[in-house]
């Protein structure tokens, strides 16, 4: 629901900490030949001008649910300045979620002058440009959704369970994103932080990287809990990775 939440719902503590301001999730990466982004939620127009991205070439959708997938209408003045169709991967469930609810970007009776985005189901490795995409499956409770491994990143949000065809993906990899709701307690469709550690230190990942926190996660104060090769990511956080 972003941090702070609408409403005043939930127990922000917020102490001028600009980290503990959570837009929500999204990533770009960006190569020498390539720039993709994982997840276009509510804030993606707001995102794109903040981080200065001026090309979109292609798009990774995680699953379907609308604080990942919100943003897809933002993407149209990226296909108007560079006169394409932006290629989006992603799950055959949530391609088929996509069209439902973006129905007037496609078929027939499309909006004259709406996005330009060509959905693509992806189950197996593929060479986009200069980078390998791996998709990750996972459980998000009732919903199956997809990681990415891009190079030697792996990106995992709204993540429960990882089965273990999927931790052999994984391993190797030199930097982990991974969700971790909270502290306490349990939630049924999203790892804790105590769990997202437990994954991290069992696959091995040199830096792991924690997203998608509620409002009742502190940054400074859990990063002091945290083991060394854990961290909490923040909005705008860099990381280079070879």
């Amino acid at each position: 629901m972003g941090v702070p939440t609408a409403g005043g719902f939930g127990s922000e503590r917020l102490k001028g900490d600009p980290r503990d301001e959570r837009w929500r999730c999204s990533a770009w990466i960006e190569t020498e030949q390539s720039s993709i982004v994982i997840d276009t939620g509510p804030e993606f127009r707001l995102q794109t001008l903040r981080a200065g991205i001026t090309r979109v070439d292609a798009v990774l959708i995680t699953h379907e649910h609308m604080d990942h997938i919100s943003g897809l209408d933002d993407l149209r003045p990226f296909c108007y300045k560079q006169k394409q169709t932006i290629p989006v991967y992603t799950s055959q469930t949530c391609k088929e979620s996509i069209k439902r609810r973006f129905e007037y970007m496609f078929g027939p009776d499309r909006y004259p002058g709406a996005t330009s985005v060509e959905l693509n189901v992806i189950e197996d490795s593929f060479q986009f440009q200069d980078l390998r995409i791996t998709p990750l499956p996972a459980n998000h409770g009732k919903v199956d959704v997809l990681g990415f491994r891009v190079g030697n990143i792996s990106y995992l949000t709204d993540v429960k369970e990882i089965p273990e065809s999927t931790e052999k993906l994984i391993k190797g990899s030199e930097v982990m994103v991974l969700s971790g709701l909270r502290w306490k307690p349990e939630h049924p469709t999203h790892m804790t932080i105590p769990e997202a550690v437990e994954k991290a230190t069992k696959l091995e990942i040199p830096r792991t990287y924690l997203i998608h926190m509620n409002s009742r996660v502190n940054h400074k104060q859990s990063n002091e809990r945290l083991p060394e090769h854990v961290r909490l990511a923040y909005d705008q956080l860099i990381l280079e990775v070879d």
